[in-house]
């Protein structure tokens, strides 16, 4: 089995995971291409199963040829990062898929997000035959990327909704909440936090897409890999205080443009073809990240000190031609409108703006 971001949240999990499970595994990754090459560094040196370094944009990819499976988790990650940012995506992702898909003989796994979707109704959760409405390139790239690979036979697509859970990128929201709470900070949230989503434990998507590499799935099907409950930021933010016995402070900042206001899965088809339900609470997640937020703060504690664990560096990565974790790739030739009409959804324009504020939630 070939895992694509390797060195990534998600994907070095996958790939402890399918190791543990009895899979000969390849991990396939390009850590000096991260974003944050120390952090990436450091997890892929850690990973305990054969590596290849590759940039899958540009290598020679003929090792995929001989796995059973490949599960493609790299891409550049993040809805807020890929303003600006099409050119690059489109290399890391879009032609890195395409050649992933082309390369590969057996069954291939791609990850996608829960943003195609845009914002989920209010009356029922997000299926997976509903129609997809990107709001951010990142987005439109995620549905460009299915779109590649319903045209390859034996290939299924998971839709991953807001991933959390211990080793989280440190700009995804739990980490930088966490963080903040620990250090007597206060936590920074984009909007008013009424946004709600469908967080969903990093051990629970590891499960649904090792299930997927093998699951009898019907050629290019979607499925929605998240928890049926969707959360509020602000009810988050109030649990992961109770979890640290604080009150957190918060720190209002402007939306960012082409964030959902609400994700809702409907995990029914996982189900279905899977045989896969989330079982982790978000209470019970969350306390498990913190404890890993907490470790990590021993260990700088009692550790030679040389440069912070919070580097800008470590702000986010590319992983192997980027880490996916929830990225994606853009356009199906390349061009961001094929993969659907984004309108004025990169701009801020007259949506609300408010001044950075603090308050106590």
């Amino acid at each position: 089995m070939v895992i694509t971001g390797a060195a990534g949240f998600i994907g070095s999990r996958v790939a402890a995971a399918a190791a543990r499970a009895g899979h000969d595994v390849l991990a396939v990754d390009a850590p000096d291409r991260a974003l944050a090459p120390g952090t990436v560094r450091r997890r892929w040196d850690a990973l305990a199963v054969p590596k290849a370094e590759l940039d899958l944009a540009s290598a020679d990819l003929s090792a995929l040829a001989s796995a059973d499976a490949v599960v493609h988790l790299a891409g550049r990650p993040g809805i807020r990062s890929s303003w600006g940012a099409e050119d690059a995506i489109r290399r890391d992702n879009v032609d890195a898929t395409r050649r992933v898909l082309a390369a590969a003989a057996g069954r291939v796994v791609v990850a996608s997000s829960s943003s195609v979707y845009g914002s989920a109704g209010r009356d029922r959760p997000t299926r997976e035959d509903d129609p997809l409405a990107p709001a951010s390139p990142y987005a439109a790239s995620k549905v460009a990327a299915e779109r590649l690979a319903r045209r390859r036979p034996d290939t299924v697509v998971l839709r991953y909704f807001s991933v959390y859970g211990p080793g989280q990128r440190p700009d995804m929201a739990f980490h930088r909440f966490a963080e903040a709470a620990l250090a007597g900070r206060p936590l920074p949230v984009f909007g008013d936090g009424r946004k709600a989503r469908s967080f969903t434990h990093v051990d629970d998507v590891v499960a649904a897409t090792l299930a997927a590499t093998t699951a009898e799935v019907p050629d290019g099907t979607a499925i929605n890999v998240g928890h049926p409950e969707p959360v509020t930021v602000r009810a988050a933010i109030a649990l992961l205080g109770r979890v640290l016995d604080v009150r957190p402070r918060i720190e209002w900042a402007a939306p960012v443009a082409g964030d959902a206001d609400r994700t809702w899965a409907d995990p029914a088809r996982a189900r279905e073809l899977l045989g896969w339900t989330p079982r982790i609470a978000l209470a019970d997640g969350l306390a498990d990240q913190i404890a890993w937020h907490r470790g990590n703060l021993r260990h700088a504690e009692t550790a030679p000190r040389r440069r912070s664990a919070l580097d800008p560096e470590d702000a986010g990565h590319l992983g192997n031609v980027g880490h996916l974790e929830n990225a994606g790739h853009l356009g199906t030739a390349g061009h961001l409108e094929n993969a659907g009409h984004l309108g004025d959804a990169g701009h801020l324009g007259d949506a609300w703006h408010r001044e950075s504020a603090t308050a106590v939630l």
